[in-house]
């Protein structure tokens, strides 16, 4: 064990032990598991502020551990890492926690709720992928240029989140660094989303049983808040909460109202 930016950090080994799941812990009270999204996992205001009222434990999904990318290669489609979960969960001795997850996060959070639902106990999804609409495509980020990307991901593409998230300095050798990170984040999990973000979950969602909460950025550019109708649509007795000027990242742009939405829902929700 080690610390990191003050949470303490394990690595567990899974699969076979051919993948290594790092992960980083901080506070007490009842778990939350916090699936991070597309872009890598930063420990930032939103955790500190729900670690400071539950145990939070956020894994880094595999392959984006600094020090081990090629991880990744041992996972061949979503199911697999859908099990490496919850391989990792059984030894953290997880069930019936708090699942949060944004994005590609919540996808996996969905994922995992549907194939074990004992392993849930609330769920609270940030703009979650996951489904699919014709009418209303998801923006496929790889495709993004680079100088794009945080205009589609944040409102504000100047906003502490943003420059947390894409890493603002001086320091050339940190840049590059955070800039291959980053681009691995978007690799290692881009193979379990595109060509499109339905690997069939509208077939599995009805296993959710586990009280839901849907968060969404009023103005998400890359997923359109269409799609909070569409989980609903399908998790029974889930709402919505809708951030306004957020898009993508609202735990991100607005921290303090994000991590209250989710503190209040997952002390007030029923257990299932």
């Amino acid at each position: 064990m080690s610390t990191l930016n003050g949470t303490q950090a394990r690595v567990f080994p899974v699969w076979q032990n051919r993948v290594r799941m790092r992960v980083l812990t901080k506070g007490s009270g009842p778990a939350l598991v916090f699936f991070h999204g597309p872009w890598g996992l930063h420990w930032d205001p939103f955790l500190d502020t729900l670690s400071q009222h539950f145990t939070v434990h956020a894994p880094e999904h595999p392959g984006t551990t600094p020090g081990a990318p090629d991880d990744i290669y041992h996972l061949d489609n979503l199911w697999d890492l859908i099990l490496c979960y919850d391989e990792l969960l059984d030894q953290l001795g997880l069930e019936g926690a708090a699942f949060v997850g944004h994005s590609f996060g919540a996808m996996v959070a969905c994922e995992v709720a549907a194939a074990y639902p004992r392993r849930a106990g609330r769920l609270a999804l940030i703009d979650p992928i996951g489904l699919w609409r014709d009418d209303a495509p998801v923006v496929n980020w790889m495709m993004l240029n680079p100088q794009e990307l945080p205009g589609h991901i944040f409102r504000d593409p100047a906003s502490a989140g943003a420059k947390q998230l894409f890493v603002e300095t001086e320091d050339e050798e940190a840049r590059v660094t955070a800039q291959v990170g980053l681009t691995w984040a978007m690799g290692s999990t881009g193979k379990f989303i595109w060509p499109i973000p339905d690997k069939g979950l509208k077939k599995r969602i009805h296993r959710v049983k586990a009280p839901t909460l849907l968060i969404w950025g009023a103005e998400d550019r890359l997923v359109p808040p269409v799609y909070a109708e569409e989980f609903t649509r399908h998790i029974a007795g889930a709402r919505v909460e809708t951030v306004k000027e957020t898009g993508h990242a609202p735990h991100l742009e607005q921290p303090a109202a994000v991590a209250s939405l989710v503190r209040d829902f997952l002390r007030t929700a029923p257990a299932r």
